[in-house]
């Protein structure tokens, strides 16, 4: 599992926060001071954070399990996009569409409609249509795919979300509590961490810093991934030398029951019996 080093950490800035004045006193516990009106965050804290934080989705992975990534601030929209779909993750980079969770199966049928249209293009019901017709519903699947096109394959609700920035991000992070999806949320000091099951304080503006951390978490992925499939071959091997087992057994049994009528019937050397 890829570890960050609390020097990583200061050389991406992930130790800035925001003015002390915009604060949310909740975060006291990971500032560790403040500099010219602005709050510093404890990378020593953010270090065994991000460990906590890997090692719980690295388990949810191993289950195979789905995690849904967050993040539609300008700053972290393309991290995120990469890093998900590098460990083949559902992501959000757009518009959070409330009710993304908590009305799922309405979110699914505007997911399946997009496959609606794709079938209509290729069975010929497309050409049929009038060019105005064929316009709109062109229009509807561009807007559709920017905004879903990245959870089409999302099929039940995730098993965890994580989040970039969780007072922009604050329906999504809502939706998951209500239903009991754990977060998984970067932090800043004007944040509230309440609700966010694994908190990892960190500067959430700075590219850098959320590349470093998402790297992080997209790595305990890939190794939770990694162990489910090695564990699964494991099994498999077992398996069949479980039935190679079984199956000498029998042979050997059928090849023993196949000789004793022979020594049975073997001829009684009646000078051998004197």
């Amino acid at each position: 599992m890829l570890q960050i080093s609390f020097q990583e950490l200061l050389e991406a800035g992930a130790h800035f926060g925001h003015m002390k004045r915009k604060w949310n006193p909740a975060m006291a516990p990971y500032i560790f001071m403040e500099r010219d009106g602005i709050h510093i965050i404890d990378l020593h804290k953010t270090v065994a954070k991000i460990d906590e934080a890997a090692a719980a989705i690295k388990q949810i992975a191993k289950s195979d399990k789905t995690i849904l990534f967050v993040a539609t601030k300008k700053q972290a929209k393309q991290i995120v996009a990469d890093k998900a779909t590098e460990v083949r993750m559902p992501y959000i980079t757009e518009r959070w569409a409330g009710g993304m969770l908590t009305n799922f199966p309405t979110i699914r049928k505007a997911v399946k409609k997009m496959d609606t249209i794709d079938k209509m293009s290729v069975d010929g019901t497309f050409t049929n249509l009038s060019k105005r017709e064929k316009l709109q519903i062109t229009r509807q699947r561009a807007k559709l795919e920017k905004n879903l096109g990245s959870i089409a394959g999302l099929t039940r609700l995730p098993a965890a979300i994580f989040v970039v920035d969780v007072m922009k991000e604050h329906i999504a992070v809502s939706e998951a509590v209500r239903l009991g999806i754990p977060v998984f949320g970067i932090v800043d000091t004007n944040s509230d961490p309440t609700g966010i099951d694994f908190v990892i304080p960190s500067n959430d503006d700075a590219t850098k810093a959320i590349e470093l951390i998402l790297s992080a978490i997209a790595d305990a992925i890939k190794e939770g991934i990694q162990e489910r499939k090695l564990e699964k071959i494991e099994k498999e091997a077992d398996s069949i030398d479980v039935k190679e087992r079984r199956s000498r057994v029998k042979k050997n049994k059928r090849s023993a029951e196949e000789k004793a009528p022979e020594v049975i019937n073997q001829p009684v050397d009646e000078d051998t019996v004197e």
